[in-house]
């Protein structure tokens, strides 16, 4: 009996995994084969022009898939910064709800994109591109005072093209 049960564990357990891996917008893990969010190379062009028009734009925290630093084909949706453009893509900032007290993140306070109000900190440290078809849906604005203060800090991380 002991044999089929751990059989029948196993077994769930592996399904459960793989529904995780496909469950798309849902914020859990995902293995992508060639994903289109990555890390910005060189220049961003910075650029503040928030409308809440449905269409994501620079100065707007959205949320999109993010890839893990340790496993670039791994990673979660998350509430990102747009800061500017690079290409065809979007420069992105992701925020996180968990201060460390480190220099490379910077307080941007709570807004819609939390839907439990909590905190949050731009990690300038990581500089995201995203294709605009990755993003799944608008948070808010971060005001004008926030979005200079992430670019300023951003500025000692990475090249940036201009403002």
């Amino acid at each position: 009996m002991n044999k089929w049960i751990n059989l029948a564990t196993k077994l769930t357990r592996t399904v459960q995994a793989v529904a995780r891996e496909y469950e798309r917008g849902t914020g859990r893990t995902e293995r992508r084969p060639s994903p289109r969010n990555r890390r910005v190379e060189h220049g961003v062009r910075i650029e503040y022009s928030p409308e809440m028009d449905g269409d994501a734009d620079p100065g707007e925290v959205v949320w999109s898939w993010v890839p893990f630093e340790e496993d670039p084909k791994r990673g979660k949706d998350r509430p990102v910064v747009i800061v500017g453009r690079t290409g065809d893509d979007f420069a992105a900032v992701p925020l996180t709800s968990k201060n460390k007290g480190r220099n490379d993140h910077v307080p941007v306070g709570s807004g819609a994109w939390d839907p439990r109000g909590r905190k949050s900190w731009a990690k300038v440290d990581r500089l995201i591109a995203v294709d605009p078809s990755d993003v799944r849906r608008e948070g808010a604005i971060l005001d004008r005072q926030r979005f200079d203060q992430v670019v300023a800090k951003l500025g000692n991380y990475h090249e940036l093209a201009g403002r």
